[in-house]
């Protein structure tokens, strides 16, 4: 845990300038959660960053993503996520959710069903994944 946290830190230092930044309300809700002054540090950080619109489209996909990945109802801010991703076309959805975000297994599958309905597959990694090479 404090390995992925000095890694986002440094991530956010030095990476985040070369991309255009947007958030969702569901990051935001989950940004929210526990300890009240950790939350309100994590939100400060996302002052002008924009919010992507809800859409019509975001709570199918996000249904049809649980479903097709099998998803405990837990894990379904999770396909949410990933719904505003694909929504929005997004590059690049930036998580420590291996479990079901960065999970090789499951974006195999969810690349296929977005190949399947023509639509936008964005890169789903780690911080650490979305860094400039060091040559």
């Amino acid at each position: 845990m404090k390995s992925h946290q000095r890694i986002t830190q440094e991530w956010w230092d030095h990476e985040r300038a070369r991309f255009r930044l947007y958030s969702s309300i569901a990051v935001r809700a989950e940004m929210s959660k526990g300890d009240a002054s950790a939350a309100a540090k994590r939100l400060r950080a996302m002052v002008g960053i924009p919010e992507l619109d809800v859409t019509p489209e975001v709570q199918p996909l996000t249904d049809s993503i649980v479903q097709l990945l099998q998803l405990p109802r837990t894990a379904e801010m999770d396909a949410t996520h990933v719904a505003f991703a694909i929504v929005h076309r997004m590059d690049y959805l930036l998580t420590w959710n291996c479990t079901h975000l960065a999970n090789a297994t499951l974006q195999k599958t969810l690349f296929e069903y977005c190949s399947y309905h023509h639509i936008h597959m964005p890169v789903i990694c780690t911080p650490e994944l979305l860094t400039k090479p060091q040559i």
